[in-house]
């Protein structure tokens, strides 16, 4: 069998049980069921070469990674809307202007002691909206690579903002 016919019989298989997995970790049935798709579409997209023996494992190493990922962007996307709200409500909107173009300067600054390569992958993701797989197939670099360099140009970029944030 191969890769696409064993993942297509997991899914159809234990699509509820990941599901419903998924659901207990996040409590919202619409990304419950977007990260649950999101994982076979990795799978199904991965060259590695899989069997069904380690297919379970490796569904729930990669639900538990997006569960991770998904806590962690929305515990930042809260903390921003917070700041940003407590600063708007008490502020005149030409200094909020003011402020949003200062952290983008800074966001320019801290992007600009970035590798070139890092902080082109970097804008893609970031202003172009690209999922990793997405800048994999328009740059045509591997994927481990620019998931590396989106690292190192996000930790940068972080320890930039955290000084005037």
């Amino acid at each position: 069998m191969n890769n696409q016919s064993i993942i297509a019989d997991y899914y159809s298989k234990h699509r509820g049980e990941i599901l419903a997995f998924v659901l207990l970790r996040l409590q919202n049935i619409d990304e419950a069921e977007d990260l649950v798709q999101e994982v076979f579409l990795r799978l199904l997209n991965g060259q590695r070469p899989i069997n069904e023996t380690t297919l379970p494992n490796l569904v729930y190493t990669l639900c538990r990674n997006l569960i991770t990922d998904w806590y962690r962007h929305h515990s930042i996307r809260q903390d921003v809307e917070h700041r940003l709200y407590s600063t708007t409500a008490t502020a005149d909107s030409a200094e909020s202007v003011l402020s949003v173009r200062e952290i983008n300067e800074q966001l320019e600054r801290g992007l600009a002691r970035v590798p070139k390569e890092c902080r082109e992958l970097y804008r893609l993701h970031i202003y172009g909206a690209m999922p990793i797989s997405d800048i994999c197939r328009t740059t045509g670099q591997p994927y481990k690579a620019v998931e590396y360099r989106l690292g190192m140009a996000r930790k940068q970029v972080r320890n930039q903002l955290r000084h005037i944030i």
